[in-house]
């Protein structure tokens, strides 16, 4: 029985994901290499557990309960009593690779390891593994504590049991599966990705100003937010490394991406993160 999570980068994900386990009563070891980035998780997921207090989403004691139940380290043998384990680090295959190569050999034996990668092969990251059966993907959706989605992705080898396990888990949490197969981009990013790279696309040629593309998706299609808005907020780097993996996995140049998302990314405009992509923020 799943009792204890280890979530490893307290980034936006890292954080949000730490959140959601903690709530619905899971013990969570949050790791991270970073210090401040340990504790700016703690305080973003305090301030987001105040809000949904302030909305009777939750109670006001389940605050205190939830912040109780995360503790953080830098200390990565912290990490082996974990029962499953969620990677949530930069969307960097080597980097991946290297950390579930440590997990391996790090977590006890019947542990299950699972990436949030965003479009990153699961058979490739369990390759760094011995326990190719126990690892699988689960990719959350941002906000983690908004969105409903857990799009699972099982790998070549992954289990059947491996598998149950983590679909009891995402209903324990009170969200959707979406089952994927393990092709780059998986069924969300496959999709979106490809969508945002031709709004840049539509920019690059002239077509029209990123404001008169982004109303026209949002009026025309009746999506909440504009693709070069979506862009900004999911980072303009992490939209470029998605596009790579699409475009270097399939081969096919329909997954080309744009110069122009190139260009913006080696200058340092990557959103909302830094302040300026295609919108100033």
């Amino acid at each position: 029985m799943v009792q204890k999570i280890g979530v490893l980068g307290a980034g936006q994900m890292g954080s949000g994901i730490a959140h959601v386990f903690a709530l619905k009563g899971f013990e969570v070891t949050l790791y991270d290499i970073a210090a401040p980035q340990l504790e700016k998780a703690l305080g973003s997921i305090g301030q987001n557990l105040e809000r949904q207090a302030k909305k009777g989403a939750i109670s006001q004691g389940q605050v205190a309960e939830t912040l109780q139940r995360i503790s953080t380290t830098r200390d990565f043998p912290a990490l082996a009593d974990s029962d499953f384990c969620v990677e949530a680090v930069t969307e960097n295959e080597a980097l991946k690779l290297e950390i579930f190569s440590r997990l391996d050999s790090v977590v006890q034996p019947d542990a299950i390891l699972a990436s949030n990668t965003s479009s990153i092969p699961i058979t490739k990251i369990a390759s760094a593994t011995g326990r190719l059966e126990q690892v699988i993907g689960m990719h959350f959706m941002n906000p983690v504590p908004v969105m409903t989605l857990v799009e699972v992705i099982r790998g070549h080898a992954t289990s059947d049991a491996t598998f149950a396990v983590t679909r009891e888990l995402v209903a324990k949490l009170d969200k959707e599966l979406a089952l994927s197969q393990d092709y780059p981009g998986f069924i969300v990013n496959r999709v979106l990705i490809p969508m945002l790279n031709e709004a840049i696309f539509a920019l690059y040629e002239g077509v029209a100003s990123a404001e008169d593309i982004d109303r026209g998706m949002k009026l025309g299609t009746n999506q909440p937010m504009g693709p070069l808005t979506l862009a900004d907020f999911i980072g303009l780097d992490t939209v470029l490394a998605i596009a790579n993996v699409l475009y270097d996995g399939f081969k096919d140049p329909k997954y080309r991406p744009c110069p122009l998302l190139v260009k913006m990314v080696n200058a340092g405009y990557l959103g909302r993160k830094s302040g300026r992509g295609f919108f100033s923020y």
